[in-house]
């Protein structure tokens, strides 16, 4: 049972400072701007941010894509994930003040303070950057695997196997003892390969080149690139319910099923996780931190596609 902690701590709290967005737009609407710490509720804790993970989900709330899904209510302060020391507990919370946590934010992570529900411990071990980059992305390849069955003796392609998603999918895949085909660019083909997975090159000709690397056949399909790879993946497997997407949106034409979840229904597997990358047995790809204040510029570079794998704000 967690033990009830006072609902604050004792210290008098100024403004503190986090981006916020009032509009729908580019990566220029997000603005450094001063608001009160949040209180945290039953079963909350409020953590001093040490790092706050940049997700493809993020852009897309903020430039209105999400908007007939989840309309905003602004200001909004993006960010689905943080890691940060236990500043504060609601009653009922499972941590203590001064705790090293991770988890997923409630009202946004791209702040000096930031509200966690289920806060999972921090080891040493795994650095802040690591901490908050493998919440949402590690629940989102352990959910997609789990969906498509992998399993010992089974074959998985993984598009886009280089990206934060499609990498520790390839990992937790071997891990499962699945022979695992990853398509990357040819700059990265190494760093999967390492991983123990067969590297192919994405882009024309990616087809042939992954029969020819699996030559008994693919059994499943996982795609986290959204390069319209979807008809060809579905006749590769000879089933479209073999085939997943987490990115591609004309997943519904294919008859592919279009993955989507939160941490109300993954977030048992978190510290799982933590403790696969505590022991050195998964790694998360960090490509860049960025202060906070320039999380527009973050933004702003994995729209552009510059990234190879998390970026991170440090507040």
């Amino acid at each position: 049972m967690p033990v009830p902690h006072p609902t604050v701590s004792t210290r008098e709290f100024p403004m503190s400072t986090a981006i916020t967005f009032s509009e729908y737009g580019s990566s220029e609407v997000l603005r450094l701007t001063e608001v009160a710490p949040p209180e945290p509720g039953p079963g909350q804790v409020r953590i001093r941010v040490r790092a706050a993970s940049v997700n493809p989900l993020d852009i897309k709330i903020r430039s209105g894509l999400m908007a007939k899904v989840s309309p905003a209510r602004f200001p909004v302060i993006p960010g689905l994930d943080a890691a940060g020391v236990v500043d504060a507990v609601g009653e009922g919370a499972d941590a203590a003040v001064g705790d090293d946590v991770l988890g997923a934010a409630v009202g946004g992570s791209y702040s000096e303070y930031a509200l966690l529900e289920r806060p999972v411990a921090k080891p040493e071990a795994v650095s802040w950057e690591t901490a908050a980059s493998l919440v949402t992305v590690g629940q989102t390849a352990h959910r997609v695997l789990g969906q498509l069955g992998v399993e010992p003796g089974r074959t998985l392609l993984v598009h886009g196997a280089a990206g934060s998603v499609g990498f520790i999918a390839v990992q937790l895949a071997v891990a499962r003892g699945a022979t695992v085909i990853g398509t990357a660019a040819e700059r990265d083909l190494e760093r999967v390969t390492a991983r123990g997975a067969t590297a192919v090159r994405y882009g024309e000709g990616w087809l042939e080149r992954v029969k020819a690397a699996a030559p008994g056949g693919v059994d499943l399909a996982f795609d986290a690139s959204g390069a319209g790879v979807l008809a060809d993946s579905v006749a590769l497997t000879g089933d479209a319910d073999r085939v997943i997407t987490i990115a591609d949106m004309a997943a519904q034409q294919h008859g592919v099923r279009f993955s989507a979840g939160s941490a109300d229904q993954t977030g048992h597997v978190l510290p799982e996780l933590v403790q696969l990358a505590a022991a050195g047995k998964l790694t998360v790809p960090v490509w860049r931190t960025y202060p906070l204040a320039q999380a527009a510029q973050a933004h702003a570079d994995l729209e552009a596609h510059r990234n190879r794998g998390k970026a991170v704000l440090l507040p």
